[in-house]
């Protein structure tokens, strides 16, 4: 006889792993089964997570090589341990990983290890370790999450070409570092390896970095990791990556002019995105569809085309972010709960963990130009704010895009200190529907960097009192 479930979720990640615990917070007899052998999906064991203690770490490390003795703190010879670095960032995603088969037993979820594949719209067969166990459930919900992707003749095999995964465990420091695609995850993680000591090439096909974010945010990047050491190849299309005697040899030419270009690296950081993992979930026999890129179809309630079964996360369309599939997974647990679940997608924050920080909430001014809205810009540099001059982190701006006719927030997009803490606050108040006014009215202590957002609020109105 087959365990029933009142739902069972494929995929122990952010978005599955909450959404089993809130769906049995509500009462539902819930089971969570998940392949990797650990719970957090890539966030917590090979992405966001453990990306972030390498950011971190390296970090503190150039701050004490380069500012320390300049602030009057004296640190004598910095050496790197990069095993101990290392060790550092494994304990604390073990640490975390245990954390949530903790709260997995303290809400009364049922952890089941091993590999989940649909053969109807209410079985699922677990496979592990040649052993397979039946399950029944009233309603399913699919959390596989992503893939990382390859260039075209590119062999992804994580010793000399890698992936994010490979670049958070390399045993050396690579004397040259390619990274091919200048997104959030290339961007973390050639920064990480910059300040190590690796010298590192950006090679992007496009004009600019980090496709879709607000333009001007974008440029300010790139200047600013630029001054940090970071090289860039802008416009430049890869065409072969190749290991030859002394190192990996990447060829590529120039977009514009098609001038041919060959560079030479230690390793090569392939990054230029992640698809959805649907692999072997028996989707088409179950009758679930999936659009051209591979997402599966979701409704407003994010249902599938199967209506008791669901997705969430990354294998659907909308931003890869963990905290995107966090509320999704929240959502449909309500939604099964007879409550009203659901996600506001033009309130989603996304950073990028650099130093500085780079975050960004709702519309860019790109799109308010395509959409034809007419907006107003407030801007306020951290160079003006105290708390960041005292600091020594005067890097980057705060902007604000409001409606020209109701002063409502449109769009927050900020680069600088902590601005990845910083973002709630923005997001908080689009939520609520706040104006431009709604934020300069409000009292922000000082001194604190949060004093930036009141400046570019009030300067929404080109009344900015420190600027």
């Amino acid at each position: 006889m087959s365990e029933q479930f009142d739902l069972l979720v494929i995929g122990g990640g952010p978005g599955g792993y909450v959404c089993a615990i809130r769906a049995a917070q509500l009462g539902l007899k819930t089971g969570c089964i998940e392949s990797r052998g650990t719970l957090g999906g890539t966030c917590l064991n090979v992405g966001c997570i453990p990306s972030k203690s390498l950011l971190n770490l390296s970090d503190m490390y150039k701050k004490a090589q380069k500012d320390y003795n300049n602030l009057g703190i004296e640190v004598g010879e910095v050496k790197l341990n990069l095993k101990k670095i290392m060790m550092n960032k494994s304990k604390s995603v073990q640490v975390l990983t245990k954390g949530v088969e903790f709260l997995f037993k303290k809400n009364k979820v049922t952890y089941i290890k091993g590999k989940g594949v649909l053969f109807s719209k209410n079985d699922i067969v677990v496979y592990e370790n040649n052993k397979r166990t039946n399950y029944k459930a009233k309603n399913i919900v699919i959390a596989t999450g992503s893939a990382v992707v390859s260039l075209p003749g590119i062999e992804i095999d994580e010793k000399n070409i890698i992936s994010s995964t490979g670049a958070l465990s390399l045993n050396e420091v690579p004397k040259k570092l390619a990274v091919i695609g200048g997104g959030y995850i290339g961007l973390e993680m050639g920064s990480v390896w910059s300040r190590l000591g690796s010298e590192v090439t950006v090679i992007e096909y496009l004009d600019h970095i980090t496709p879709g974010m607000d333009r001007e945010i974008s440029d300010e990047f790139k200047k600013i990791l630029t001054k940090q050491g970071i090289k860039f190849k802008m416009g430049s299309k890869v065409n072969s990556v190749k290991t030859n005697g002394t190192g990996i040899l990447i060829n590529f030419t120039d977009v514009k002019t098609s001038k041919a270009e060959s560079l030479e690296f230690d390793k090569v950081l392939v990054s230029v995105g992640r698809k959805p993992y649907t692999e072997g979930l028996n989707l088409t026999k179950v009758g679930i569809k999936k659009d051209s890129k591979g997402r599966i179809e979701v409704n407003s309630k994010l249902q599938t085309s199967i209506k008791n079964i669901y997705a969430i996360g990354d294998v659907i369309k909308g931003p890869m972010l963990a905290h995107k599939a966090e509320e999704e997974g929240i959502a449909v647990a309500e939604i099964l709960a007879g409550q009203s679940g659901h996600v506001n997608y033009d309130v989603i924050p996304g950073v990028i963990y650099t130093s500085p920080e780079v975050a960004t909430v709702g519309k860019t001014e790109e799109q308010l130009k395509e959409e034809k809205k007419s907006y107003k810009v407030g801007k306020f540099p951290f160079l003006a704010n105290s708390r960041a001059k005292v600091n020594n982190e005067t890097d980057g701006f705060v902007k604000i895009l409001a409606d020209s006719e109701t002063d409502k927030v449109l769009g927050v997009h900020i680069i600088g200190p902590h601005c990845g803490d910083m973002i709630a606050e923005m997001a908080l108040a689009m939520e609520f529907g706040a104006s431009s006014e709604d934020i300069a009215r409000t009292c922000h202590a000082h001194p604190t960097h949060t004093e930036a957002i009141k400046e570019a609020a009030l300067a929404v109105d080109k009344r900015p009192i420190h600027f």
